[in-house]
């Protein structure tokens, strides 16, 4: 059955980092285990021990178990937990929203072993003793509408039982979550796990999956879907990145790390700058200069390290890799400045409101990494917001299509698309949801390209750092975390091996 894996800040590295659609492990189980010699009933049946084994590692104390379950497979993988579980000497109360003499196929099998097994069925109002665990069994990945009639009823009561306390395990995924997109489809359970099967779906992972879906954790049921076929998406963390980060030489000085020249500081806005200058800074850019508006005070009075450049210098080509965005603004000055900044063909970062006059003034570019969160998406695409979040990988492909170069999706569960390949971060938390935080983003990926990373390499890399960085800083406390805490953890982390040595 192969042993389960769980996500958590100490165990991210060991999951596995391919992502596929819901359609995809469909078609990957039918293959997988036809090769195998093994029925599909018997892969419920495997689904089910791997809940059992899960429960009983989890939960030891539990002993009354509540099981909802729905009409599908995902259900059947709840009558055959239901009977496992009878047959450990646990009581086992069923609500259902279909009578499983309706049922077919492989769930209607598991539903008639579990009659026979002892067991009964309850419709979805039943009144039932206060439980110890609620699992969800209710639907599966194959939900495409609005969740409506008995299964919205059965979640309502998931949650009401959620909210009280009762801890909840959501079988696959919780139910009413979209698995490719984490679209909540109306009603959605609110697990305080999920244990998902032979892969991880990207609707748990980005989107509003993170929401609902609790601790996850992942049974492969003994497929190696890995060696089937081409995920949808790589899932990305600083371990498995930081080996980009290598030692420097001896004999390096300042010129080999590049040079970065920042553009934005508009009048009231020097923050922002600054920010994701000093992020340039500790993520290790040898020379950084701001180009702000000049009734500004001058930047090295906020950090020494920082020179001053002149909008007239924009031409000169000092830099290696240019920032544009931070704190821009939109009115003449920046849109003079925006102009500037774009003739030149070193590599480009675009943030804020260079992404909002991008927007009005749509290009195509190859030498640049766009860093959108979805409200910027929304514009640079001409669409609502609430769209981009409805399929955030379909919404970052078409980015990458409509402008090129490297694309950031923002937002819980980052994406990165540079045009072959799509990576989903999912580091963070939400006390990063506050000001400063993407022009943190920006110096990094600007530090990391000058330094000689790939545009990809750098995006993916700045990103996770970047959601590393938060993590760490987060360990006291994500309520009033600022985007400036985050620096000293920047610094060390893109020195890995001294990390590793402490």
């Amino acid at each position: 059955m192969g042993e389960i894996k769980q996500v958590s800040r100490e165990t991210d590295a060991s999951l596995p980092h391919s992502l596929w659609r819901a359609e995809q492990i469909r078609q990957a189980e039918i293959a997988l285990a036809a090769a195998a010699g093994i029925s599909l009933y018997a892969l419920m049946e495997r689904a089910g021990g791997a809940l059992e084994q899960h429960i009983l590692q989890r939960w030891p104390g539990a002993r009354r178990v509540l099981i909802c379950c729905g009409a599908g497979n995902n259900g059947g993988d709840g009558y055959v937990l239901a009977r496992r579980l009878r047959e450990k000497g646990l009581m086992v109360t069923v609500l259902a929203t279909r009578e499983p003499a309706r049922l077919k196929g492989d769930a209607g099998r598991a539903a008639s072993s579990w009659l026979a097994a002892g067991g009964s069925v309850l419709g979805v109002d039943a009144p039932v003793p206060a439980p110890d665990l609620v699992i969800d069994a209710v639907l599966g990945t194959g939900v495409a509408l609005p969740v409506e009639g008995d299964p919205a009823r059965l979640i309502a009561r998931i949650n009401h039982w959620q909210q009280e306390g009762t801890p909840v395990l959501a079988v696959d995924l919780p139910s009413g979550l979209q698995a490719d997109t984490g679209l909540v489809l109306g009603e959605v359970v609110q697990a305080s796990e999920t244990l998902t099967f032979i892969g991880l779906k990207p609707g748990l992972l980005t989107g509003a999956g993170p929401n609902w879906c609790g601790r996850l954790s992942l049974a492969p049921l003994g497929l190696a879907i890995d060696h089937w076929g081409a995920p949808v998406a790589q899932r990305i963390d600083y371990p498995a990145l930081a080996s980009h980060l290598a030692p420097r030489r001896r004999t390096a000085h300042k010129g080999d790390h590049g040079r970065v020249l920042l553009v934005g500081g508009n009048a009231g806005m020097q923050g922002a700058i600054l920010l994701a200058a000093r992020a340039a800074l500790r993520a290790g850019a040898g020379l950084v200069r701001v180009c702000q508006h000049p009734s500004l005070p001058a930047p090295s009075l906020s950090q020494p390290e920082l020179m001053q450049a002149d909008p007239s210098e924009l031409g000169l080509g000092w830099d290696s890799v240019r920032v544009i965005g931070p704190g821009l603004g939109q009115d003449e000055w920046a849109r003079r400045c925006f102009a500037a900044a774009l003739c030149q063909n070193e590599s480009l970062v675009i943030d804020a409101d260079g992404l909002n006059l991008l927007a009005q003034h749509p290009l195509h570019r190859d030498n640049w990494v766009l860093t959108p969160h979805p409200g910027e998406a929304a514009r640079l695409l001409g669409c609502r917001v609430a769209e981009v979040e409805a399929d955030r990988l379909a919404a970052v492909t078409a980015l990458q299509q409509r402008y090129g170069g490297v694309v950031v999706l923002k937002g819980a569960g980052t994406l990165i698309h540079d045009g072959e390949q799509l990576r989903l971060c999912n580091e963070g938390n939400p006390g990063m949801a506050s000001g400063g935080m993407g022009d943190l983003l920006s110096g990094i990926i600007a530090a990391l390209l000058a330094q000689g990373l790939p545009a990809a390499q750098a995006a993916a890399l700045g990103v996770a750092l970047h959601g590393e960085a938060g993590d760490l800083a987060a360990t006291e406390g994500e309520r009033g975390m600022l985007a400036s805490d985050l620096l000293p953890w920047v610094r060390r982390l893109v020195n890995p091996q001294i990390s590793q040595e402490r």
